[in-house]
């Protein structure tokens, strides 16, 4: 997530709230197709974790995750309910060169000022390794903003978004757009995206 101060305050103080509300018993469609196209045994970068879900159905897939998160609860909650080896990182931690196979950003870059997505997209590119998979999960509009928890968000129109991924050298395989309520009540547009390292 973002080091965004009070965006990391909102997340430790609502962690509890947000396992509740998001807490699945299996992989949603998305991460079953992220899965599904991952090798065998594939390591995954999960950025902004929040309470390790996604990885912990990484783990049970097989899978090799490596969850990191901004906000010290989630990674506490993370390593209290799955065990995972959480740790605590921001966006700008992510220094490693083509050592994973999957990047799972779901919902966590839409954190980030936008002068700063283009050289963390350059920097997801570069800890995957060729042909690895990042899937991104952003809410879809125009400007930028605090929801009701306090929360800072950067909005992108879908068009912007490809333009960007394309820039950072990478290739988009699917798309889907939806709306969802989230964690601060609100009925938000979104688009999930999975791309692929050039």
């Amino acid at each position: 997530m973002s080091a965004d101060a009070r965006t990391i305050a909102a997340y430790d103080a609502h962690a509890g709230d947000y396992e509740e509300r998001f807490h699945s018993d299996g992989p949603g469609r998305h991460l079953r197709s992220f899965i599904a196209a991952l090798p065998e045994g594939a390591r995954v970068l999960d950025l902004g974790c929040g309470p390790g879900e996604a990885s912990a159905f990484l783990r049970a897939a097989g899978m090799r995750p490596e969850p990191v998160d901004a906000s010290a609860a989630m990674v506490a909650l993370a390593n209290e309910r799955h065990g995972l080896g959480a740790r605590l990182a921001t966006f700008d931690d992510i220094e490693a060169l083509a050592e994973y196979d999957g990047v799972w950003a779901n919902f966590s870059l839409l954190h980030a000022p936008r002068k700063d997505l283009p050289r963390h997209l350059s920097a997801l590119h570069r800890a995957l390794r060729p042909g690895g998979l990042l899937h991104l999960g952003m809410k879809t509009g125009v400007g930028e903003g605090r929801d009701a928890l306090g929360r800072f968000y950067c909005y992108y129109e879908v068009d912007e978004l490809h333009g960007l991924l394309a820039d950072a050298g990478f290739t988009a395989l699917s798309e889907r757009r939806g709306e969802e309520k989230g964690l601060a009540g609100t009925l938000d547009p979104f688009v999930i995206l999975l791309t692929r390292r050039a």
